[in-house]
């Protein structure tokens, strides 16, 4: 199965990323934004992560050019209707993604897949928006898409054996091991990681060690490339924040009530990376040197 060109609806971190990985990987990718303003914002934000790898040795000059040839962003909806299969990475807000997704609908035509990217949402209640439900499935990637093996495949309700065939060849094409997964609040990874999310906020609320302790702690402890706390920071705490609020409205578990420290910081507009403040300070995509107990508390 051939993909040619790739539609992505939200140039945000995430649809960055995505097309990014899918650039890297030979596709065409164009990116649809609200604005010409904020398309060029996107691109931009593109260029500032690819020089980033640059830096770390991650990609040459010549691989960031062929990646930005390679990914177009633009403000017209009805440039997707030449794509051969849709992404969108819009916020997390199911009104918001089945608006997306009824605008689609009718733009699109009729044999068209899409694909939603969410951590904690009801697929099929963001494909019953489409017209067309039964080609519509959830792709969960991980953070970061271009170095996570992994990709969560969540069939809804109604997606077809065909559309699940096309979302399982894409995935390979990206070089993704393939987590099939049935419809439910938070899936396999986000379910199992928001626990322990909490706990270590708990822990560095209630004194009992410092945020760099508490990840230093469990990043060797469990052999994790990362910390609870810098993990948090790089998804963004507004992110990490909804999450626990939605499966908690869904599940009634109090695993899942957020730490009063993490609306805290949310509400202090201490985000993680994206602010340059979180449980840890940031300049750009790399974390200082500054002790993170002092951040955090």
């Amino acid at each position: 199965m051939e993909f040619r060109k790739l539609g992505i609806v939200g140039g945000g971190f995430m649809g960055r990323s995505i097309a990014q990985k899918v650039a890297s990987n030979g596709i065409n990718v164009v990116v649809v934004e609200v604005s010409e303003e904020i398309a060029r914002q996107s691109r931009n934000e593109l260029m500032a992560s690819l020089d980033e790898e640059l830096k770390k040795w991650g990609i040459t000059k010549s691989e960031k050019q062929v990646i930005l040839g390679r990914v177009q962003f633009v403000a017209d909806l009805g440039a997707l209707a030449a794509t051969d299969i849709l992404i969108e990475t819009v916020t997390e807000e199911l009104d918001l993604k089945k608006g997306v997704m009824s605008r689609l609908g009718g733009i699109c035509p009729p044999d068209r897949i899409f694909i939603t990217n969410t951590s904690t949402l009801s697929i099929s209640e963001i494909a019953a928006a489409s017209g067309r439900p039964d080609r519509v499935i959830g792709m969960h990637f991980m953070h970061s898409v271009q170095t996570s093996p992994i990709v969560e495949l969540v069939r809804a309700s109604d997606t077809s054996n065909e559309t699940l065939a096309t979302a399982v060849a894409f995935a390979r094409v990206l070089d993704k091991i393939v987590i099939e997964v049935t419809e439910y609040p938070g899936y396999v990874v986000t379910r199992t990681l928001l626990p322990l999310l909490n706990e270590a906020m708990h822990v560095v609320m209630e004194g009992v060690a410092s945020a760099e302790d508490v990840d230093l702690a469990v990043s060797l402890g469990y052999e994790s490339k990362v910390g609870p706390l810098e993990y948090a920071d790089r998804v963004g705490l507004d992110v990490v924040l909804g999450w626990m609020e939605h499966l908690f409205r869904e599940l009634g578990d109090v695993k899942y009530r957020p730490c009063p420290l993490l609306r805290k910081m949310v509400r202090a507009e201490h985000l993680g990376r994206k602010t340059g403040r979180g449980f840890f300070t940031y300049e750009g995509f790399q974390r200082t040197p500054a002790p993170r107990a002092e951040v955090a508390r």
